[in-house]
């Protein structure tokens, strides 16, 4: 016959769990005293439910010990036996919302605290916490002590009503000497108006010697202003308290349907991307984070917010926000919240929409990509760089009715000083969302022609230069093409502007990704080397284009010794390669400094007669 199920009841070890708490969901032993301001507002809102008007003051003592004292609902002997003796359970939830244990119908929402496990925080920093309430639901029920230990031992009695005159709790904590540094005066005052200074009611810290430190105010967005000024001037000026630094304007942000106000400021220093902010979000006024990057879109990166909200969910932990739907859309709504602040700067203030683009044209860039309505705005005033120097795009459309876009900052550094004196205009599209916002400036611009920029556009503007001048030049030709061509590049002789520049490098990402190729195979072998081979493909290679109207290449084209031709190729080359700005491979690097040296070795050679044991040289 089968033995009887019989029931049990999970053992819970206290010290395991404290540890948890301590080293696993809060990140520091500080939000011991968040979570006793978090009961302390709970306790009055409840209060206050039940009957408004009632006290709503926390007063918080520091000393040899740490009490917290509340006005707020307070507790009979069945609610500590029910809740302070009960992990897990909250004394703000019930099965059906309501506020269990007060028979108050109140809201789930308007409690901070929801998970029950508040208290335990203060096992981080004490070894033994003791709560004195009276409750203010049942006038008649007595006093009541509880006092807990960290090792899981708990007491209970009750005291005479003169023991707690007034309806509410105190909770004493007896500190450990290794966290005392976290019950200390200054930092208790530190910590409260960290966590509490936009709660809603009175929250005092009283030092040893009996002085007051009033911790929480009103925030500015909740105040009445004498004009939009000094409105304007107080969200500046908390903005510097709060985040120490000027901002270049304040956005207020209010989403009544999601229970949300407060200031986003808006850098006045430009920030990459990739490092997002991170914003401060209070919930009812308590601060939940400083470090909450996923209250905004990541475009925005360029403001930092202060919010307080009502509808927001916190980890259990109550660091962080819990990502669901209403998170997704407060950051949408609040995402286009700025971006109507920004659309709106073109026509209410051009110059701080000037001063904005200046310090932070990246994320404006990014925004404009996905927002037709900014980019139809902002893109006209956004600067790029250009064969024209630093324009905006609409000035330079003006000058260049087709306009030509590199792919790569490289391209663009090769093909810039020849493109501006052959009247083309190029914009340097390699940096980020650059290429794509140019290619959009038709949509915005009709009538201006956008085109990516091919080399072969480039050599179509450079002038053939006369056949006998190209014959002379034949033999020098022929000993830089063999020179050069083991970097896969070709020689040409040309005619173009300016006089100044002496060799052009043309180059395309095709005959890049081949170089490319060729160096990871000629470093391979076996297998993989014989892959890279089967890869090869026929692509245009690069181009020296030496200028004829230079005078060291006319100088260099008439050098016969065939050693000074090959050096002088390649020093040819070798100044192209750094006017390209590209970086060097390390064949290339030698190559530099195997032409500077063979160079300088004719030089010193060179005494306008041949030296001993060598034919004439002609001079370069």
């Amino acid at each position: 016959m089968p033995n009887p199920e019989s029931a049990h009841t999970f053992q819970v070890d206290l010290r395991g769990l404290v540890d948890l708490l301590s080293h696993h969901l809060y990140s520091s032993p500080r939000v011991y005293l968040r979570e006793l301001l978090q009961n302390a507002v709970d306790a009055i809102t409840a209060r206050q439910a039940a009957a408004p008007g009632s006290p709503a003051t926390i007063t918080v003592r520091t000393g040899e010990t740490l009490t917290v004292t509340d006005t707020g609902i307070g507790l009979t002997e069945a609610d500590v036996h029910r809740f302070l003796a009960t992990i897990g359970r909250s004394s703000k939830r019930g099965a059906d919302g309501s506020l269990d244990g007060s028979g108050l119908d109140a809201a789930r929402g308007d409690f901070i605290g929801q998970f029950g496990i508040g208290l335990l925080a203060c096992f981080v920093v004490a070894d033994e916490i003791t709560v004195l309430s009276r409750s203010a639901a049942d006038p008649a029920a007595p006093a009541v002590e509880w006092r807990g230990h960290s090792d899981g031992r708990y007491t209970i009695r009750t005291l005479p009503a003169s023991a707690v005159p007034e309806p509410g709790t105190t909770v004493r904590l007896t500190p450990r000497a290794d966290n005392a540094e976290w019950t200390a005066p200054q930092q208790v005052v530190s910590l409260a108006r960290h966590y509490g200074g936009l709660l809603r009611y009175e929250v005092t810290v009283v030092g040893p010697q009996g002085e007051t430190h009033q911790v929480n105010e009103t925030p500015p967005w909740e105040q009445t202003h004498r004009s939009p000024l000094a409105r304007r001037e107080a969200m500046a000026a908390y903005g510097r308290h709060l985040f120490d630094f000027t901002p270049l304007d304040s956005i207020e942000l209010d989403l009544p349907a999601a229970g949300l106000r407060g200031v986003a400021y808006v850098l006045p220093t430009a920030m990459s991307p990739a490092q997002r902010a991170g914003h401060r979000v209070h919930l009812k006024g308590m601060l939940l984070t400083d470090q909450a990057p996923e209250l905004l879109p990541e475009w925005a990166f360029f403001v930092r917010c202060v919010v307080d909200t009502t509808s927001l969910r916190p980890t259990a932990s109550r660091e962080a926000l819990y990502e669901d739907g209403t998170l997704s859309a407060v950051r949408d709504a609040l995402g286009e919240r700025i971006r109507d602040w920004l659309t709106g700067l073109a026509a209410s203030d051009p110059s701080l929409l000037h001063r904005f683009i200046d310090t932070h044209h990246l994320a404006v860039k990014a925004l404009a990509r996905y927002d037709d309505e900014l980019l139809r705005i902002v893109l006209p005033w956004l600067p790029f760089e250009t064969t024209d120097g630093n324009v905006t795009l609409e000035e330079f459309a003006r000058a260049h009715p087709t306009v030509l876009v590199t792919r790569s900052v490289e391209e663009f550094r090769q093909v810039a000083p020849i493109a501006s004196a052959a009247g083309l205009g190029v914009v340097n599209g390699g940096y980020t969302y650059d290429r794509d916002l140019v290619h959009r400036l038709p949509e915005i611009r009709p009538g201006t022609a956008v085109t990516d920029l091919d080399p072969a556009t480039v050599t179509a503007h450079l002038d053939a230069v006369d056949p006998s001048a190209e014959l002379r030049a034949a033999g020098f030709l022929a000993i830089a093409r063999e020179t050069i061509s083991v970097h896969d590049c070709d020689v040409v002789l040309r005619d173009f502007q300016p006089v100044t520049a002496s060799a052009l490098l043309l180059d395309n990402r095709e005959a890049r990704h081949e170089r490319t190729r060729s160096s990871l195979a000629a470093d391979s072998d076996g297998l993989w080397a014989d892959i890279l081979g089967s890869l090869r493909h026929e692509t245009p290679r690069a181009q020296l284009v030496l200028n004829h109207l230079n005078p060291l290449v006319r100088q260099a084209i008439t050098i016969a010794e065939r050693g000074l031709a090959v050096t002088t190729a390649e020093a040819l080359y070798s100044q192209a390669l750094l006017l390209s700005r590209r970086p060097l491979r390390a064949s290339e690097s030698a190559l530099l400094n195997r032409a500077f040296i063979g160079l300088l070795t004719h030089a010193m050679h060179h005494t306008g007669t041949a030296a001993p044991g060598s034919e004439p040289r002609k001079e370069l």
